[in-house]
């Protein structure tokens, strides 16, 4: 039996057995199937297909007006129907004599919800940094949202599993370990507060769960993948912000979150100039804006100057886009070739040491790569922005001919 739509879900009413609760469907959204025979009993199916018999009652004799409260009595696969019914007809008779279950329980263990242990999370460390802070926000936004309300106890290593394999073909393995290792993160405080929680992470680690390798994944060749992933970018990003946000990466090489983070106080298109403020090597960077890029950042200019360069388009978001990971799928879909953001990184560095034979220290000037540990290297000085600038605009004149297929530059991605 499927979900009902629209809001009246609590018209969806059968009789509940085992037949009938095994039947029961999962949506994209969780919802709840109540009893015709004892009211205020039901079962919860959420998204992942976890079903948990509840009761729902309003505490007090107050009436409409009183509180109304759901206790979760257990999971399905831990519990039968019969079991729950009778636990829920106890519950229920405490109710009528004036009792408040769950107030009960909620003064004796207090188990916090999700969206309250993550925000205590987020207290412990107020020296995190910004674009770190930022980047769990959104994550716990985008791959918890259905979540929020549960109680750390409601959440089952079944749970953990189906995210992420879910994240997996949907976002991508990066994505899929930093949403999984977040959610490991917020229960490790509850884990020493609670005595019989344990943390579902580690349940799913216990059980034979495994974070996907990190691995550095090769590309083809620029001349194959590049036409593919303009395809797929100009047919499936929608939102022009975003679009420019991987065109940006394409022509520099730079890593996503430096790209996001670009400030426009950072950029000096009268100059030519625009600086890295927080790279991964620790110091700022300064680079030399090339044809490609002025074409870019006048679109973003156009409309409407802000702190950002790439600023978050979502209602209520956050300062900036805080990740793209959400896209690759659809690109590489659309495109017919595996995409990844570093793969424009990839890509940069492959044109220009393999295509333009640049040198392999002024390549990884460009992209703020480490240095190396050569001491001879080291004694050199700095390339100046005028040194950077031919070498830069080469990179991105070969960039945009093998990805238009023309033999001749022209002007950037519209």
């Amino acid at each position: 039996m499927s979900a009902p739509s629209g809001k009246r879900v609590a018209l969806n009413r059968l009789t509940l057995t085992v037949r009938s609760v095994d039947a029961l469907k999962p949506t994209e959204r969780s919802w709840i199937a109540w009893d015709d025979r004892l009211t205020g009993f039901g079962v919860r199916v959420q998204p992942t297909g976890l079903k948990s018999f509840v009761v729902n009652y309003r505490a007090g004799d107050g009436g409409r007006k009183a509180p109304n409260r759901r206790v979760v009595l257990g999971r399905r696969c831990d519990m039968s129907v019969t079991e729950a019914r009778r636990k829920a007809r106890r519950m229920l008779a405490a109710v009528a004599r004036g009792e408040d279950p769950a107030g009960g329980r909620r003064q004796q263990r207090a188990m916090p919800v999700l969206e309250r242990a993550f925000e205590d999370f987020m207290s412990v460390n107020p020296g995190r940094a910004a674009v770190t802070e930022r980047l769990y926000r959104e994550e716990f936004a985008r791959h918890f949202a259905d979540w929020r309300e549960r109680p750390l106890d409601d959440i089952a290593r079944r749970d953990v599993e189906a995210l992420f394999v879910r994240l997996t073909e949907d976002s991508g393995w990066s994505p899929a370990n930093r949403a999984v290792s977040l959610l490991r993160s917020i229960y490790r405080r509850p884990c020493v507060d609670f005595k019989d929680l344990r943390n579902p992470v580690d349940l799913w680690l216990a059980g034979g769960g495994r974070y996907h390798r990190n691995r550095r994944r090769r590309i083809s060749t620029p001349a194959e993948v590049l036409p593919r992933w303009k395809k797929g970018i100009e047919d499936s990003v929608g939102t022009p912000c975003v679009r420019d946000a991987f065109w940006f990466g394409l022509y520099t090489g730079m890593r996503l979150r430096e790209v996001l983070a670009l400030r426009w106080r950072s950029v000096d298109l009268a100059a030519l100039v625009f600086r890295v403020d927080k790279t991964k090597a620790g110091t700022p960077l300064e680079l030399p804006v090339t044809r490609q890029l002025a074409a870019i950042l006048e679109r973003r200019l156009a409309d409407g100057p802000g702190e950002w360069v790439f600023p978050s388009t979502l209602p209520g978001a956050l300062d900036h886009i805080a990740d793209l990971s959400q896209y690759y799928k659809r690109i590489g879909e659309a495109g017919g070739a595996r995409f990844w953001y570093n793969g424009l990184r990839n890509v940069f560095f492959t044109v220009a040491e393999r295509d333009l034979l640049l040198s392999q220290p002024l390549t990884k000037r460009l992209v703020n790569h480490a240095p190396a540990s050569d001491v001879t290297e080291g004694y050199a000085a700095d390339w100046t922005i005028e040194q950077l600038r031919e070498p830069a605009q080469r990179i991105a004149d070969r960039i945009e001919a093998l990805m238009t297929g023309e033999g001749e530059t022209s002007a950037g991605p519209a």
